[in-house]
């Protein structure tokens, strides 16, 4: 160990060790038994420092006494306090101890993070136990498991003839779909109800904009006081929607999303406007009644992947007879229902050269303009004249900015 590594690696593992320790001795300070605190944690980072100096066959020795003293420690308090966070981490600081000889950034990091869930242990066991549900919990682990098990495991080479169904990308959609439905459920649970429409508009439209349309249109024939911000929590949901829209067309091709930066940002900001023109009506944080049982539905999910390759395979048949007009008039009809699903195809033909890119951006703003006009009908015969003209009318301004936007820059 040369010099340079020790003025660095010691004061690392010092350091590594007295924030542990401190947070630990705060903790249980004022136990009736004896508990590591500040003075034995410093100690044990330092011995694992040291010990890795000596070498490999020290450091095994040290850990092995470390790992001895934490089992006398268990044997002790085991009665009055069973848990095993206190013994593991001694052993987690000798590792970080060594480590810091090593990797003085990494072991740092580290022993922040070790830190912090030492000292969340009562904030994490009510988030664990109390705030997250059995259905969120079902609903994190199915997350979990199509995004780290299945998604690996699946091919990213087309397996069709024409070279538009890649299942590797299409379950990427899948993964996201239910990404940001959970992201969109925790944040509305942390919020709360209270915060009133524009939080459950927003993240509604992550899971569903035409069901926010038509969900606040019923709600806004309640009272006419709630008609415009009814309609800003509608806008809002498109304006999740549009989000997710331009995640969709990134995540299969990144070339489209960077071209069409600047008509889906004018698109986004008009949105944004037209919703807080509603929301200066809001005298009282009152909503309509939503479920929030589940965090996403997978069958949702999957239906958008079926519709995606469906709409994948029609665009190429069509472009195939009919060249770039026959795709863009696929997306476009299929846009009608689900804009995702027309998103992913205009993205996926851009990307394998089906599509020029400048025909491409053209066809983004025509697949806005497409599902506008469905939820603008939709929000008519849910909310009403009132409600459907203030949808309408930010509906048709995204539209015409990212057309404007279009034309006007190039990509």
């Amino acid at each position: 160990m040369d010099w340079d590594q020790a003025t660095h690696g010691l004061p690392a593992a010092l350091g590594i060790g007295l924030l542990i320790g401190a947070v630990r001795e705060r903790q249980h300070g004022n136990a009736a038994s004896a508990q590591a605190g500040v003075r034995t944690h410093a100690l044990l980072a330092l011995m694992g420092a040291v010990a890795l100096a000596l070498g490999q066959a020290a450091f095994l020795v040290a850990l092995l006494a470390a790992a001895l003293l934490a089992w006398s420690s268990y044997r002790v308090t085991a009665r009055d306090d069973p848990g095993l966070t206190g013994e593991v981490a001694l052993l987690v600081t000798v590792l970080l101890g060594g480590l810091a000889l090593e990797e003085q950034e990494l072991a740092a990091a580290l022993g922040v993070v070790v830190a912090i869930l030492l000292w969340a242990k009562a904030p994490l066991a009510r988030l664990s136990r109390e705030v997250i549900s059995d259905q969120e919990m079902r609903d994190a682990l199915l997350l979990a498991a199509c995004a780290l098990v299945v998604l690996p495991l699946l091919p990213e080479t087309a397996i069709d003839p024409w070279g538009v169904l890649v299942p590797a990308r299409l379950w990427r959609i899948v993964v996201l779909v239910m990404g940001v439905g959970m992201l969109g459920h925790i944040a509305l649970r942390a919020v709360g109800a209270r915060r009133g429409l524009p939080v459950a508009g927003f993240f509604s439209g992550f899971a569903s904009s035409t069901a926010a349309v038509a969900g606040f249109g019923r709600g806004s024939r309640v009272s006419a006081a709630l008609v415009g911000p009814s309609a800003s929590a509608a806008l809002l949901a498109n304006l999740a929607s549009l989000l997710l829209f331009a995640a969709v067309i990134g995540t299969t091709s990144p070339a489209l999303l960077r071209a069409s930066a600047w008509p889906l940002l004018a698109a986004s900001l008009l949105l944004l406007a037209f919703s807080l023109l509603g929301l200066r009506q809001v005298k009282e944080e009152t909503l309509p009644p939503t479920s929030a049982a589940n965090a996403f539905r997978l069958g949702h999910a999957l239906m958008i992947a079926l519709v995606i390759a469906v709409v994948l395979l029609v665009s190429e048949g069509l472009r195939q007879l009919f060249g770039q007009a026959g795709a863009l008039a696929g997306a476009t009809i299929a846009a009608l229902g689900e804009l995702h699903a027309a998103a992913a195809s205009i993205a996926s033909l851009a990307a394998s050269g089906g599509l020029e890119l400048a025909t491409a951006r053209w066809g983004v703003v025509t697949l806005l303009a497409s599902a506008s006009l469905a939820k603008s009908i939709l929000a008519f015969a849910s909310g009403g004249p009132r409600y459907g003209a203030a949808v309408s009318a930010g509906l048709a301004a995204m539209v015409v900015g990212a057309a404007a936007t279009t034309w006007l820059v190039p990509g």
